[in-house]
């Protein structure tokens, strides 16, 4: 019996991609598939960072090739190709940065920055070369929780380095004055200060920029959605009610602008007693998904509400990179696989392969 493609691409079908939902012809996935003798190999590559599950899809891929009568020798080959996606009002993209996610909330006090720090850390731990702005102007958080306190160089006097911490880059307001300096601006001087930041930044060829907003949607947010290419928002909450209402808010900003939503993670979501061992949901229950819903948006992962992740952020060490085997930190890379997948099927930007048109004067 002659192995067929059609055989091979039958059998794929039936597998769903654990992070897409998809099937990988579905999802074009499916990057070639060589047949010899019976022997086959099949390419997939995945358009999002997938390191901790790539073992996973090799064997899901070959048991459903066994089931094919008559195949000989199986290989199964996975790779990762992230690649640059549009950004709103056709704004060009940023040197050095093929996609950036603002990660925001509607009031302050809901995990935003340690979900933010932890999102682009589980990023990079999957695989991807990651960048973080803190674009809390105001109070900036991100040195403290990535433990940093050098100021970056500025190699020409116009342009900065950008701190490499954890195996990620980033970049505050923070490392730039005294810790203990109020920014007294006003609005104007905020945002030409965050523009600065990003922009004369030095990014190294980033697959992802994880942009940590301020709580609200005041000048800093309406700035990222007029002149910041932004790929895709990730609204943080917690499932009380008022915290929800001001994520709707912050949830309806980026539909007006053209922000794609790419997904809602609800943080705080159960408390586990470490004496008795007693589980409760203290902000309630059923938010993050019913705004979902709502919304018809997704529901990225719920975080508890565990003192480790508190300790490990004011510590230096978030915890993605301080326990990352732990349980917390595998609901992280879920989060940050779930962030990818969902920018993967946007629409690519591909104004790098046009032909520039030159024009000169004989």
């Amino acid at each position: 019996m002659v192995i067929t493609r059609p055989q091979i691409e039958t059998a794929l079908k039936t597998i769903i991609d654990p992070v897409t939902n998809e099937d990988y012809i579905t999802s074009k996935a499916l990057c070639d598939i060589q047949i010899k003798q019976n022997d086959v190999t099949v390419m997939i590559e995945l358009g999002y960072p997938a390191r901790s599950v790539l073992e996973t899809i090799r064997q899901q891929v070959k048991q459903a090739l066994q089931a094919i009568p008559g195949i000989g020798a199986i290989s199964v080959r996975v790779d990762i190709n992230i690649d640059a996606h549009s950004a709103q009002r056709s704004l060009k993209l940023l040197p050095g940065v093929k996609n950036i996610i603002a990660v925001a909330s509607g009031k302050g006090g809901v995990g935003k920055s340690a979900t933010a720090v932890n999102l682009a850390l589980a990023l990079a731990a999957e695989g991807a070369t990651v960048g973080l702005l803190d674009a809390d102007i105001y109070g900036p958080s991100q040195p403290q929780m990535l433990g940093v306190t050098d100021r970056p160089d500025s190699p020409d006097g116009k342009t900065i380095e950008p701190i490499r911490v954890h195996g990620i880059q980033m970049m505050s307001i923070g490392l730039l004055i005294d810790v203990e300096t109020p920014m007294v601006w006003r609005g104007p001087m905020v945002t030409q200060a965050l523009q600065q930041l990003l922009n004369d930044t030095r990014w190294q060829d980033l697959d992802y920029l994880v942009i940590d907003l301020p709580p609200g949607t005041g000048d800093i947010q309406l700035t990222l959605a007029q002149k910041i290419p932004v790929t895709g928002a990730v609204i943080v909450t917690t499932p009380q009610d008022i915290a929800l209402l001001d994520a709707r808010k912050g949830l309806k900003m980026f539909e007006k602008v053209g922000i794609p939503i790419l997904g809602i993670v609800e943080n705080m979501s159960l408390h586990t007693c470490s004496q008795c061992g007693h589980t409760e949901p203290i902000f309630g229950t059923g938010g993050g998904e019913k705004m979902c819903r709502d919304y018809n948006v997704e529901l990225l992962g719920s975080l508890p509400l565990d003192i480790r992740i508190r300790e490990h952020t004011d510590s230096g060490k978030p915890t993605v990179a301080a326990e990352p085997d732990s349980q917390i930190s595998e609901i992280y890379r879920l989060i940050a696989r779930r962030v990818a997948a969902r920018i993967s099927r946007l629409t690519k930007d591909n104004s790098a392969v046009f032909a520039q048109i030159i024009m000169e004067d004989d």
